[in-house]
């Protein structure tokens, strides 16, 4: 089970969707920190501390992942292949979150190890509910790595 001080990195361009995912924290109880990477650049910088994160004390390593696919510079499916293939950051659980539907896209995300596909949404009431699933396996049940 995952506490409050365990931070949830959320990788995503759009801030209508950040703000979504933000809003759907606060409604279904998720208090955990929460720190936004707007790219796929910026993601790799704060996951291999380089640039303006090279501090551990102020860029914590994530318990979990959320990532968009979409995303400008370095794109959602080659930062995933970056977690997964650095011995320091592969076990960090990476739920890609995005809307895209495409079967290649699915694939490729569990072949390159990550740990859940979800499609967004549209409608922020069944947005909502998948933050409640995600809040529910994810912060309410697994075990996950230490940081």
């Amino acid at each position: 089970m995952m506490d409050a001080r365990h931070l949830i990195l959320v990788i995503e361009d759009s801030d209508e969707q950040f703000e979504a995912v933000r809003r759907a924290f606060q409604r279904t109880g998720i208090t955990n920190p929460v720190h936004r990477c707007g790219d796929g650049d910026e993601a790799l910088d704060y996951l291999l501390r380089r640039g303006i994160y090279t501090d551990p004390a102020t860029s914590p390593r994530p318990a979990v992942v959320l990532l968009d696919l979409n995303l400008p510079g370095t794109d959602g499916r080659d930062v995933l292949d970056s977690i997964k293939s650095e011995e320091e950051l592969k076990a960090i659980p990476v739920v890609v979150l995005t809307t895209s539907s495409s079967p290649s896209d699915v694939q490729h995300c569990y072949r390159t190890g990550a740990a859940g596909f979800i499609i967004k949404p549209v409608r922020f009431d069944a947005f909502l509910k998948t933050v409640e699933n995600l809040k529910g396996y994810w912060l309410d049940t697994v075990a996950l790595p230490a940081g």
